[in-house]
């Protein structure tokens, strides 16, 4: 591991100046990936800029009604807050499925949104990779690629987005918001992660020397009747190979209102908005779900070796749907 300065930051204006000052500095959150990328030598800061202590830790309403979630807050808080049980409780099981107990008491909201892709091939510096190393090439695409992307890749990067919490907040039209030297900004999650196109490496929309100081979650009335679903190769703490945030509401038999987002089938959090354009104004049935997931899947570009994913998502999507209509009907 690289050698390293270490500050802690007492201010949101400091420690946006702290990583002004040098560009090889990087915020310190929970670590709980951060550090494994230092150690693996992915990741080589010459500073580390904690924020733990900075005032972004607290989950409040927004005068219209949805929530704000402070960059700082843990996954266990997040997890554990009455109101996101009860509005979006699609993000609370997102985020109980994502770690074990003791990552998400360290985790931050912040650093979640910001982790990196578990592709074997990023964290081995041995081997070529376009996201660690632009233009030297993606082994995946031939070798390793079971747990890969089947939507929005490239030849240039097929890695997929780990977070189970950005998968939710997708699906409910979070915003970031962040803080420069020149300002406040925010922009929609769902623009936020960049299509990985011909620089993988470059996987979001925030400006350079930017902190995350939280997300805002609108009121989204559908959202209380949603669930996360997350497959993975064992029952422990482990990586999704496909997941599914959906909500849904159905009225006399009709969707009124849908949402979904797949997880680990892309570099980003994936909105299905083809499938919900297919769901809205239909009869509340599995024909309907199983035709919206294939509105949906119809842009899947499975490599020889996840083509399971295509299987796996479309039966995610009439199972969890199926079970929202019925858990409304009661």
């Amino acid at each position: 591991m690289r050698e390293f300065d270490y500050r802690r930051a007492s201010d949101v204006a400091g420690a946006v100046a702290l990583l002004g000052a040098d560009p090889d500095t990087r915020f310190l959150g929970g670590g709980t990936n951060l550090v494994d990328l230092m150690k693996a030598g992915v990741e080589r800061p010459a500073r580390l800029v904690d924020i733990r202590e900075l005032p972004l830790d607290q989950i409040e309403p927004t005068p219209e009604g949805g929530l704000r979630i402070g960059a700082t807050v843990t996954n266990g808080d997040l997890a554990a807050h009455p109101e996101v049980r009860r509005r979006y409780p699609a993000l609370a099981q997102a985020v109980l499925a994502g770690a074990s107990g003791q990552l998400r008491n360290m985790a931050t909201v912040g650093g979640n949104l910001l982790q990196r892709t578990r592709c074997g091939y990023f964290t081995d510096v041995t081997r070529p990779c376009n996201k660690r190393v632009p233009g030297s090439g993606c082994p995946a695409v031939e070798g390793e690629h079971r747990n890969h992307a089947i939507l929005g890749a490239s030849e240039n990067c097929v890695a997929v987005h780990p977070s189970d919490m950005a998968v939710a907040l997708v699906a409910f039209d979070a915003v970031v918001h962040f803080e420069t030297a020149d300002g406040s900004g925010e922009a929609p999650l769902a623009d936020f992660y960049l299509p990985v196109g011909d620089t993988p490496h470059r996987e979001t929309a925030l400006p350079p020397g930017a902190l995350i100081t939280g997300v805002v979650l609108p009121p989204v009335p559908v959202a209380a009747n949603s669930r996360y679903r997350k497959v993975r190769e064992r029952a422990s703490y482990a990586f999704a190979i496909g997941s599914l945030a959906a909500a849904l509401d159905v009225r006399d038999g009709v969707v009124r209102d849908a949402r979904l987002a797949f997880g680990a089938v892309a570099s980003r959090p994936w909105r299905a908005l083809a499938a919900e354009r297919v769901l809205i104004g239909a009869t509340a049935d599995a024909e309907t779900y199983a035709a919206a997931a294939d509105a949906e899947l119809a842009a899947a570009r499975p490599l020889p070796h996840n083509g399971y994913k295509v299987t796996l998502m479309r039966n995610l999507v009439v199972a969890e749907l199926t079970r929202l209509a019925q858990e409304a009907a009661r």
